[in-house]
C-alpha cells in the first residue's frame, strides 16, 4: 500500500507520494503549512481518477480537468502532472526515458493515491 509522506523543507510542507514499494511516484508543490499540505493530499486523492492527456502525440486529444498531462521536458524525458478541477497542478512526476514507464507512474498513482495513509516524516 502506498503512503503519502509529509515533511518540512526549508520553505515550507511538500508530500510525496510513495508506492507500496518505496519508490517516489509523485511530488507536491511546497505549501505553506502542513494544513494547506494535507489539503493538497486529498485534492489528489479527488483527482487521481481523472483522464491522460498525453501531448506527446501530434494532434493529441484534449481532456478534461481533473487529468494527467504527459509531455516530453527539456531534457528529452517524458513526464507527467496531475492537474485538479481549476487546472491547478497538484503533484509531479520524475522523469522517465520512456512514455511506457511514465504512464505505469500514472497507473500507480491511481491504485495508490486514494487508500494511501498519510505520515509526517
Amino acid at each position: 500500500m502506498g503512503k503519502f509522506e509529509i515533511k518540512e523543507v526549508k520553505t515550507g510542507v511538500k508530500f510525496n507520494l510513495k508506492a507500496g514499494n518505496g519508490e517516489i511516484i509523485a511530488t507536491s508543490e511546497v505549501y505553506s503549512t502542513e494544513a494547506s499540505c494535507r489539503k493538497g493530499i486529498e485534492s489528489v486523492r479527488r483527482c487521481c481518477a481523472g483522464g491522460i492527456e498525453d501531448q506527446t502525440e501530434e494532434g493529441f486529444e484534449k481532456v478534461k480537468h481533473p487529468k494527467f498531462e504527459v509531455y516530453v521536458d527539456k531534457a528529452g524525458e517524458y513526464r507527467f502532472r496531475l492537474k485538479a478541477s481549476n487546472g491547478q497542478i497538484i503533484a509531479t512526476g520524475e522523469g522517465y526515458k520512456a512514455k511506457k514507464s511514465c504512464l505505469n507512474g500514472i497507473n500507480s498513482i491511481k491504485k495508490n493515491a486514494p487508500d494511501a495513509k498519510i505520515v509526517n516524516v
